[in-house]
């Protein structure tokens, strides 16, 4: 166990679970250097080491990676897969349930002892049928030397264009004498769907079997998937209006909304909606990037759409995990500032 405080100007995390890399980006705009990540899809791969070339990609099972091979850090980031939540037992289970993700996150947390860590999943974790080990979860943490704080929040209030609840756990190192306030946390004008996609040309469909069109996009990403809706689909609205927000991102082509320029979506019974016309087509990868808060210039690599929707799904949004991360800069900055004026009073 590491637990180094020696003062640097740079500060140091690694990522768990890192997908295309929402998290680490939105921490390295803030500042922080993401030296390390793990993801273990390959069809990931090319999309990460492109847009993170200074970071060191491991694509093994987070499940195969001893502790002693991660470098050391000052924070962990990362959200285990939400599946992963049919946990029980004590500490001492960590290295017993191995196939539960969220436990291979907590043995990493406590065999590498950070700063601080931030864990992100879905709002499930706090419902009534999932509760005991969300909290059993926390307990864990507490239990290895954090001072663990969570918050479901909604990303709309800070500046992202979608409604997408999610739950976010913040933890610091106990000997740091810090608590993460999530009420600090900058909230922003909300965003519509105008001000984020409506500068966007028409995109092009994907080509037979949704297979990308690759090199001849002029925009990288700006292609929708094809096909048919469900039942499932048309059992809810799934388009939202130009002045409003978008529904949350899914890691699906098929379950893409609907682009705003179509008309309004009609219910005609409990359980089903209809389209008004012909020219309802599901919104771009690069779209659902935008109301990601991906920047432009992240490209995504994909063979098939629907690995491209699932990255850009999966993702925590830029934006709001750089809030998240200037947060956190700014607690750490204040213990160094008081432990260099403790070291000029010393002298």
């Amino acid at each position: 166990m590491t637990t180094n405080n020696n003062p640097k100007e740079e500060i140091d995390v690694v990522s768990l679970f890192a997908g295309c890399g929402g998290l680490d980006l939105g921490f390295r705009q803030a500042g922080f250097n993401v030296g390390w990540a793990n993801e273990y899809n390959e069809k990931i791969k090319e999309t990460y080491e492109y847009n993170h070339p200074g970071t060191k990609l491991d694509t093994r099972s987070i499940v195969d990676i001893e502790s002693e091979e991660i470098p050391e850090a000052d924070g962990i980031i990362g959200g285990p897969p939400c599946q992963s939540w049919s946990i029980a037992g004590s500490l001492g289970g960590i290295d017993d349930n191995r196939g539960k993700l969220f436990y291979e996150y907590i043995r990493v947390l406590r065999d590498k002892k950070p700063k601080f860590f931030l864990a992100e999943n879905v709002p499930g974790i706090t419902y009534k049928n999932n509760i005991d080990e969300f909290k059993e979860i926390l307990n864990l943490m507490k239990s290895i030397g954090y001072k663990v704080e969570y918050k479901k929040i909604n990303v709309a209030d800070y500046g992202v264009c979608q409604t997408r609840k999610r739950v976010f756990i913040i933890g610091y190192r106990e000997d740091l004498d810090l608590k993460f306030d999530f009420d600090k946390l900058e909230s922003t004008a909300k965003k519509t769907l105008r001000e984020t996609i409506g500068d966007l040309p028409e995109p092009v469909s994907a080509k037979d079997k949704n297979y990308t069109n690759g090199d001849q996009l002029e925009i990288n990403g700006h292609e929708y998937y094809i096909g048919g809706f469900s039942s499932r689909y048309m059992s809810r609205n799934r388009r939202r209006g130009w002045d409003e927000q978008a529904y949350t991102v899914e890691a699906s082509g098929r379950h893409a909304k609907i682009h705003p320029a179509a008309k309004p979506m009609v219910k005609v019974k409990r359980d089903k909606w209809e389209f008004q016309c012909n020219n309802y087509r599901r919104l771009s990868i690069r779209e659902s990037a935008r109301i990601q808060s991906f920047p432009d210039d992240f490209k995504f690599f994909y063979e098939k759409l629907n690995d491209g929707y699932k990255m850009v799904g999966n993702a925590v949004p830029v934006k709001m995990a750089k809030i998240l991360a200037k947060q956190i800069k700014e607690d750490l900055s204040v213990v160094q500032a008081d432990k260099e004026r403790s070291k000029q009073i010393a002298i």
